[in-house]
């Protein structure tokens, strides 16, 4: 039976991000392994950095030693005591594994001013340990279990190599994709949502990663033309164009102003051109050079992506919650295929670059997902999470990946728009 940590996910963040974004990996824990210090140290030495943590009835404290412990060999050790999502540190310095664990006997030296006597299941501590720990002045503290964990990066080359051939088959997928059946040359996606929700920025970072550098084509903010735009993508500086086209248009208002929506509708029929200039205050007019009379069925969007910030989910007013639930409602009932975005992932509390790996085991990033649900209705398979490229440099895999990832699961329910579209609009003749 595997040994599991005891330490509550948001703990274990806490001292993840606060210790440089280490994983932690369990090596030993005295309720399984037995309260010896022998027994730890033999699982403990030469294992690299190490966090040992101390379970007490009231409080968690413990030790980060910053180099692996060697065999009566003095580490520097750093004390820390956790208290919800904070931590208050204090350096022990340089200290000998047996003596930071009263191993072959090594009795408490007040110039240590902190030993952790496993056999007796109990941690002593001078009284000015205690107070730059921030603790109630109680210079013993009984150990209800202790842990010891390896330190390991959060991106180790395996994990590095993986989402390196992940990307590569990505790409590779989404430059040979083909719509379904043919039926058009290329697969349009509407992004809808709230200003300032990650719409541009998701379009340059798609072309971003077909380009191979970070790119700002389009104005990140408040769609600041207030125009209707399409996007096409080349693949490389002189490459094809993409099977795919981004439509970007105004933001969703509360109430009045924002994107009006009789034109959301004109634009998923495919009767407005690119660059129309919208009007907040009323939709356009047939009469308007940029109407199109006679869409046909390329024309169209093929799929709707609704972008949130992930941060604004809980902020949402009513008004807003029921704007989405509305429109959601009239997509479903004109048969337009949609799916949710959420931006801004790199930015929630506590996550790492490791979580943005393994999705499906970040719990506040999971905790957003069915937030979503509850709150809009989106299905948890239709909600795809990117980090949008805004202030970066150079391109990342690990970004690269979930953007690819959302694109590819736009064009899935693209496919399904299609495939679902009745004979006659697919030019096929019932026999």
């Amino acid at each position: 039976m595997a040994v599991t940590t005891r330490l509550a996910w948001l703990h274990e963040k806490t001292l993840q991000n606060h210790f440089g974004g280490k994983r932690l990996s369990l090596l030993y824990k005295g309720s399984v392994h037995g309260f010896c210090s022998g027994d730890l140290l033999d699982r403990c030495y030469n294992q690299g950095p190490t966090l040992t943590v101390i379970y007490g009835e009231h409080r968690i404290i413990g030790a980060y030693a910053k180099k692996s412990y060697q065999e009566r060999k003095a580490a520097s050790i750093i004390l820390f005591a956790l208290q919800e999502t904070k931590i208050s540190e204090w350096e022990l310095g340089l200290c000998t594994p047996e003596r930071l664990f009263c191993h072959d006997n090594v009795k408490y030296n007040s110039t240590t001013n902190f030993q952790i006597e496993l056999r007796n299941r109990k941690v002593i501590m001078g009284s000015k340990t205690t107070e730059d720990l921030g603790l109630v002045q109680n210079c013993t503290i009984s150990i209800q279990d202790c842990e010891v964990f390896r330190c390991e990066d959060l991106l180790d080359e395996r994990k590095i190599k993986g989402v390196t051939e992940l990307r590569k088959s990505l790409l590779s997928a989404l430059r040979t994709y083909e719509p379904y059946g043919s039926l058009v040359p290329q697969i349009r996606i509407l992004l809808l949502g709230p200003v300032g929700a990650g719409k541009s920025s998701f379009f340059n970072s798609v072309r971003s990663v077909f380009q191979g550098h970070v790119t700002h084509q389009a104005l990140v903010g408040t769609n600041r033309t207030g125009k209707y735009r399409t996007y096409f993508i080349r693949d490389g500086k002189d490459g094809q164009y993409l099977p795919f086209i981004l439509c970007d248009s105004l933001g969703l208002g509360e109430k009045e102003g924002g994107l009006c929506r009789d034109d959301i509708f004109y634009i998923l029929n495919g009767n407005i051109r690119d660059r129309y200039q919208f009007n907040p205050m009323e939709s356009i007019k047939l009469s308007h050079h940029d109407y199109i009379d006679s869409p046909s069925l390329k024309d169209r969007i093929h799929c709707v992506a609704f972008v949130f910030d992930v941060n604004s989910i809980e902020h949402f007013s009513s008004q807003m919650i029921e704007k989405i639930r509305r429109l959601r409602r009239e997509l479903i009932n004109a048969g337009v295929v949609h799916v949710a975005l959420l931006t801004h992932v790199d930015s929630m509390d506590l996550i790492t670059k490791g979580d943005l790996i393994e999705i499906d085991r970040c719990v506040p990033l999971r905790s957003k997902l069915e937030e979503v649900q509850r709150k809009l209705g989106f299905a948890l398979s239709d909600i795809s999470v990117v980090s949008n490229y805004s202030s970066e440099w150079e391109l990342d895999p690990v970004k690269d990946v979930l953007i690819l990832s959302a694109l590819r699961r736009m064009l899935w329910a693209a496919d399904d728009f299609l495939e679902d579209l009745p004979l006659e609009k697919q030019g096929i003749k019932e026999r």
